[in-house]
C-alpha cells in the first residue's frame, strides 16, 4: 500500500455516561501514520516531501510526531530539517528569499527547525484544529550545488511523519434561540457546535446564567469563550467573559458549515454552569429561481456550442468576450427593486489535470451596480489545491460610459463572501481574509494569482462605488471575472518548466527552473547566466567530444574498425546529447532527448568496454561475441536504469578482470612480465590509467552545478586521451582492413594451395 493508514478508535472514559447536556463529551483517540522518505537539499519545490493527514470533524486535540533518522554516517555533517505545516493546501514555502511574481499572494505557514544527529524526533500539538486535510512538508537545508552520482554512497535522512488525535463524538448541539445548561471546569472545557447556514451575515453566541456554586464568585464567572477552530493562519474568535455572562458576534461568519464552540473555566478547580444561546441572522438572500432546469440544460447547450466555435475562430471569441452581454444586463433589470445581493450562476469546467475554468452561466460579462453586490461562487476541491487560483478582472470601457470617480471594487474570500463592500471596508470576514482588488478607467485590470489554494468554497463579491453618493448615469458597469485553475504561475514563463508532482493519490504542481533564474515562478533573474554562458557551456561540452577523433584515427590505424566505430557513435551521440541537455536559449535537439541521452550512456559504456577487451588481446571470434554479448546486456541495464553506478562499474570491473588474467596467462606462459616492453608501460599504459583515474574523480566528486559545463567537459577530454593511450599496437599478422591473414585469400597453383611458413603467435606484442 502506498500509505500505511492505522485507524484505531480507543474508547477513553473521561467519565460516567451523561447526557449531552451536562457539557461533558466522550472522546475516542485515531492514529495514523505515514511511510518513511528519504529527504532531500532544497532546490526547488519539488525536493519537499509532502504528506497528507486528514482531521475530521470535532477533534479536541492533534498532536503530530516527526522523527528523523541518519541513513548512514557518510559524508555527513550536522544538518538541521526544517518541516512545515499548513492547513488545507500544500504550504507555500520561500526558504532561500527568493522573489515572487507580481500579483502573486501567499501567506507563510508555521515552520519547525529540528536539528538531526543520529536520531531526531519533536512533536507538534494543535488545540481544536480546524476539520479538512493538513499537509506535513520537510526538506533539508539549500542545496550546495554539487551532483551526486546514482548508486554511489551518500548521506542520507529520512523523515517520517506520525499523527494523533482526541475526537469527540457526542458533541451537543446548538440550535437557534434555544439556551442549553452547560459546566465547565478548568480542564474540561463546554464543547458545543452550530451550524451557521448559507446567507447568514450575522451570529451572535451568548452566555449567561454564570453560577459557580460558590457565593463569593458568583457575578464573577472568569470564562473564556472561543469561536472557530485553529488553523495556524487564523485563530479562534476569542472573548474573556466577566461578571454573570458574555457574548461574542460573528459578521460575515463562515457558510454552510459546522462551527466549534468551546467554553473554557479560569475559576482554579472549580466548575461553573453557565447558559449559552446561539443566533444568527441571514440579512441578504438571493431571489429564489425555482425548481424549473429547463434554462440551466439551455445555457449548457449554448455553452458547448461556444466551445466547439472556440475551436473554430478563436479571434472571434476573444472579440466576443469583450463585448457587453444582452443576457447579464437583461437579467438584472428585475433584480434590483428586489434583491440585496445578485448571485450569479457560475459553470465550472475541468479542462485537464490541475486545469479548471469558472465561467459565469450568463456570459462573460458580469453587470455591477452601486445599490447592492454581485455574488459568484467559485467551489474548490481537494483535486484543485495543487494549482494555482487565478483572477484577472477587465473592466469593459466598449460600449459603457464610466466616470473617473468610479470603480468596481472585488473582494475574493474564502468560507464566505463581504457583501458590504467600500473603499473603506477591508476585504476580511470574521474568522478568514480575503484578497481586495479594484478597476477603474485609468487602471481597466487586476490581476490576483494563489499558489496552493485551501480546499473550500471561494466568493467573489462585485460592486461599484463612487467618491460621490450618488454614481449618476454610470450606476450600471459590466466587468469580465476571469477565474481559472493552472498548474503553474504563468506556466513558469519562459525560464522555467512547469512539472506535474505526486504524493501517493495527491497531484500538485511547481516550476523547476533553467539557466539560474529562480523563485516561485522562475522570475527572479539576480543569479541567471548570461546568453554568453550558455553559449560557451553549450560549445565546450559539445566540443570537447571532437577529442574522439584521434581515439578514432589511431583505432583504424591500428586495424582496429569495430572499435573506431564505436568510438564515433560515442562522440556523434555525446555531442548532439549535450547539445540539447542544455537549459537555456543555446539548444539543439536533432531527435526525441530520451532517445539522445540512451544513446550517449549506452555509446559511452560500450566504448571502455570495447577498449579494455581489445587491450586483453584474445582470439577474434572471442573478442568479436563478448563485444556483442557486451553490448546487448549494456543495453539492457540502460534500460532498466540509466544512471545507476554498476551500469558503469559492471562493464569496467568485468572487462578488467579478463584482461588482467590473459595477462597473468601470458607472463607465466612466457615467464616474463607482460606487456614486456617497459617503454609500453611508461609512456602508454601508466600515461592512459592516470588520465582514466582523473576523468572519474572529477565525474564522481568534482562535478557541482555551477562548474559542470567545464569539469564535464574536461572528462571527455580525459576518457578520449586515455583511449590513445591504452590501446594497443597493431598486431603483425592483421592487415589494413583489420583482417588477419588466416582470413585472407591464398592462390592456389595447379590444383594445390600454396603454404606459407608463419607460425600462428596468439599473443604477439611489439
Amino acid at each position: 500500500m502506498d500509505i500505511c493508514f492505522l485507524r484505531a478508535l480507543l474508547f477513553v472514559a473521561l467519565s460516567a455516561w451523561t447526557l449531552a447536556d451536562d457539557g461533558q463529551v466522550t472522546f475516542v483517540s485515531e492514529l495514523s501514520s505515514k511511510p518513511a522518505q528519504k529527504l532531500s537539499k532544497y532546490g526547488w519545490y519539488g525536493n519537499v516531501r509532502l504528506q497528507r493527514f486528514h482531521i475530521p470533524e470535532e477533534t479536541a486535540i492533534a498532536r503530530w510526531l516527526f522523527s528523523v533518522t541518519k541513513g548512514n554516517n557518510f559524508n555527513c555533517g550536522k544538518h538541521n530539517v526544517t518541516i512545515h505545516i499548513q492547513y488545507g493546501s500544500p504550504p507555500v514555502i520561500n526558504p532561500t528569499g527568493k522573489v515572487f511574481p507580481n500579483a502573486t499572494l501567499w501567506s507563510p505557514p508555521l515552520s519547525l527547525i529540528l536539528p538531526v544527529t543520529s536520531q531526531s524526533s519533536t512533536t507538534f500539538n494543535l488545540s481544536n484544529p480546524a476539520p479538512g486535510d493538513w499537509f506535513v512538508g520537510a526538506h533539508l537545508p539549500e542545496h550546495d550545488g554539487r551532483i551526486e552520482q546514482k548508486g554511489f554512497p551518500s548521506c542520507s535522512y529520512i523523515f517520517q511523519p506520525q499523527l494523533s488525535i482526541r475526537r469527540a463524538v457526542d458533541t451537543p448541539i446548538m440550535q437557534q434561540g434555544t439556551f442549553l445548561q452547560q459546566t465547565a471546569a478548568p480542564d474540561t472545557p463546554a464543547r458545543l457546535k452550530l451550524y451557521v447556514p448559507e446567507f447568514a451575515s450575522s451570529l451572535s453566541v451568548s452566555v449567561s446564567d454564570c453560577s459557580s456554586g460558590e457565593a463569593a464568585d458568583d457575578g464573577n464567572c472568569s470564562l473564556v469563550l472561543r469561536l472557530g477552530s485553529t488553523s495556524l493562519q487564523q485563530r479562534p474568535v476569542t472573548v474573556n467573559c466577566s461578571g454573570i455572562g458574555c457574548s461574542a458576534t460573528l459578521s460575515n461568519p463562515p457558510w454552510d458549515t459546522w462551527l466549534r464552540v468551546v467554553v473554557e473555566s479560569g475559576l482554579g478547580n472549580r466548575t461553573v454552569t453557565f447558559s449559552i444561546v446561539s443566533n444568527y441572522t441571514v440579512g441578504c438572500k438571493p431571489k429564489s429561481i425555482g425548481l424549473k432546469v429547463d434554462d440551466d440544460i439551455n445555457k449548457l447547450r449554448s455553452k458547448s456550442n461556444l466551445t466547439n466555435s472556440t475551436s473554430a475562430d478563436n479571434n472571434k471569441v476573444v472579440t466576443d468576450a469583450v463585448a457587453p452581454s444582452n443576457d447579464s444586463a437583461s437579467l438584472l433589470t428585475p433584480l434590483l427593486a428586489s434583491a440585496c445581493v445578485w448571485s450569479i450562476p457560475v459553470l465550472y469546467e475541468e479542462l485537464d489535470v490541475l486545469s479548471m475554468r469558472f465561467t459565469p452561466a450568463n456570459g462573460p460579462n458580469v453587470s455591477v451596480t452601486d445599490t447592492h453586490p454581485t455574488l459568484l461562487t467559485y467551489p474548490l476541491h481537494t483535486q484543485a489545491t495543487g494549482g494555482t487560483l487565478n483572477l484577472q478582472l477587465t473592466l469593459n470601457t466598449t460600449n459603457i460610459t464610466v466616470a473617473n470617480s468610479s470603480s468596481v471594487v472585488a473582494c475574493l474570500s474564502p468560507w464566505a463572501p463581504v457583501l458590504d463592500l467600500n473603499h473603506s471596508q477591508p476585504c476580511r470576514t470574521a474568522l478568514f481574509g480575503g484578497y481586495g482588488v479594484s478597476v477603474n478607467i485609468s487602471d481597466p485590470k487586476a490581476v490576483v494569482r494563489l499558489p496552493f489554494p485551501q480546499s473550500t468554497t471561494w466568493y467573489l463579491t462585485l460592486q461599484l462605488t463612487c467618491n460621490s453618493s450618488d454614481c449618476g448615469n454610470a450606476s450600471l458597469v459590466s466587468v469580465v471575472p476571469e477565474v481559472f485553475i493552472s498548474a503553474c504561475v504563468e506556466d513558469c514563463g519562459t525560464h522555467g518548466e512547469c512539472r506535474l508532482l505526486r504524493s501517493y493519490s495527491y497531484l500538485y504542481a511547481a516550476c523547476v527552473c533553467k539557466t539560474g533564474w529562480s523563485g516561485w515562478g522562475c522570475t527572479d533573474g539576480s543569479s541567471a547566466q548570461s546568453y554568453g554562458r550558455q553559449l560557451t557551456a553549450t560549445l565546450l561540452l559539445t566540443l570537447s567530444n571532437l577529442a574522439f577523433l584521434p581515439a578514432t584515427v589511431v583505432a583504424v590505424k591500428r586495424c582496429f574498425i569495430t572499435e573506431a566505430s564505436v568510438y564515433l557513435f560515442t562522440m556523434f551521440f555525446s555531442t548532439f546529447y549535450h547539445a540539447c541537455d542544455q537549459p537555456g536559449v543555446a539548444v539543439m535537439c536533432i531527435m526525441d532527448y530520451d532517445a539522445l541521452q540512451y544513446c550517449d550512456f549506452l555509446g559511452s559504456i560500450c566504448s571502455i568496454w570495447v577498449t579494455i577487451l581489445c587491450m586483453a588481446r584474445i582470439k577474434d571470434i572471442f573478442k568479436y561475441t563478448l563485444f556483442m554479448l557486451g553490448a546487448l546486456l549494456i543495453a539492457m541495464s540502460m534500460q532498466l536504469d540509466r544512471k545507476g553506478l554498476w551500469n558503469l562499474l559492471g562493464p569496467v570491473i568485468c572487462a578488467i578482470l579478463l584482461m588482467v588474467t590473459t595477462w597473468v596467462y601470458r607472463g607465466v606462459r612466457r615467464r616474463h612480465c607482460y606487456p614486456p616492453s617497459w617503454r609500453r608501460w611508461v609512456l602508454f599504459l601508466i600515461p592512459g590509467a592516470v588520465c582514466a583515474l582523473v576523468g572519474v574523480c572529477l565525474y564522481i566528486f568534482a562535478e557541482t552545478e555551477d562548474n559542470y559545463y567545464y569539469t564535464h567537459s574536461l572528462w571527455h577530454i580525459l576518457v578520449a586521451s586515455c583511449v590513445v593511450f591504452l590501446l594497443p599496437p597493431k598486431e603483425k599478422n592483421r592487415e589494413a582492413l583489420g583482417w588477419s591473414r588466416g582470413w585472407s585469400w591464398r592462390p592456389q597453383v595447379c590444383g594445390y594451395t600454396l603454404c606459407q611458413n608463419d607460425k600462428d603467435e596468439l599473443y604477439t606484442v611489439t
